[in-house]
């Protein structure tokens, strides 16, 4: 059987191609013309003697050889960028302070965790899952080196610790998939919200009584695994982003309740210049949260 020795150039082409839904965005991504994207993915249809893409409509789908291959291509990047850094950074020491709001604590801090571990051994990491105002005081009081959070307590955050929006997401009303009706005529709407004061509490009860919409508070709880356990009894309605929701929730479809603004999110640095191990567990988080923010389309044209 013929060998196979895959080209990690054209692997993170293929990968970045996909995940972005759009092979011309993977090229201006990649640094590389169109010409030269879609010589790499013939150069790997070749190798593999079969078509990982086909047409579907005006894009493209990967077939199920591609989507075969696009797990491995995944691992076999990681590995390699685990490895080049690894090498890079051998001599790294010390320790680094990581703040993470509790939407992406259980979730996110894990993969992040693991692999900064993998690769900086002799590096420790103290992390801290809290809300939105205690990370920013944290942050203010300089017991943070990094710190991702919604955009809110902006007052609490000195303008040199400030950072770019990493992402603006939808706010959505959250209920229990299984939860009957939640707005009756003549009834104030039950909501699930954590204590004030809350940025995300503030701004549900100020849509709802801009639309004149009643409403009474059915649980109010310190931290968000009180308010995901209390939103899946059936309890009321709650405001997140619908990002990374534990399982029987979902986003409520009803055209009834006001909609909801966008929130923006960013990864506040205690430094404008990190040092060596504050930028690579930096790096790290906006890497873990790709995947989280731009899910990968099934269109890739």
């Amino acid at each position: 059987m013929r060998r196979i020795t895959f080209d990690l150039d054209v692997l993170r082409t293929f990968v970045t191609g996909v995940d972005l839904g759009s092979f011309a965005k993977a090229a201006d991504r990649l640094g590389r013309s169109t010409s030269a994207v879609s010589a790499q993915l013939k150069k790997l249809e070749d190798q593999l003697g079969m078509p990982v893409l086909r047409k579907e409509g005006r894009g493209m789908v990967t077939t199920s050889a591609g989507e075969a291959l696009l797990g491995y291509a995944r691992r076999l990047l990681e590995l390699n960028d685990e490895a080049a850094t690894a090498v890079r950074g051998a001599e790294l020491a010390g320790s680094v302070r990581l703040g993470m709001q509790e939407d992406f604590g259980e979730h996110l801090l894990t993969e992040v965790l693991g692999r900064f571990a993998r690769v900086h051994p002799r590096l420790r990491v103290e992390a801290r899952v809290a809300r939105n105002a205690d990370l920013m005081a944290q942050m203010a009081g300089g017991r943070l080196d990094l710190a991702l959070a919604w955009d809110s307590d902006a007052a609490l955050v000195p303008p040199s610790h400030s950072a770019p929006v990493i992402a603006r997401l939808p706010l959505r009303w959250i209920v229990a998939a299984d939860a009957p009706a939640m707005l009756r005529d003549g009834e104030p709407l039950p909501l699930v919200m954590m204590e004030a004061p809350c940025t995300m509490r503030s701004i549900a009860t100020a849509a709802l009584d801009r639309a004149g919409i009643p409403w009474r508070i059915a649980f109010s709880s310190p931290g968000l695994g009180g308010v995901w356990a209390a939103v899946a009894a059936g309890l009321g309605v709650t405001v997140r982003t619908g990002l990374v929701l534990p399982p029987r929730l979902g986003a409520l479809d009803d055209l009834a309740l006001p909609a909801l603004p966008m929130i923006a999110l960013r990864l506040h640095r205690m430094e404008a210049q990190l040092n060596p191990p504050a930028q690579r567990l930096h790096d790290i988080v906006l890497e873990a949260l790709e995947p989280l923010l731009e899910p990968a389309p099934a269109q890739a044209a």
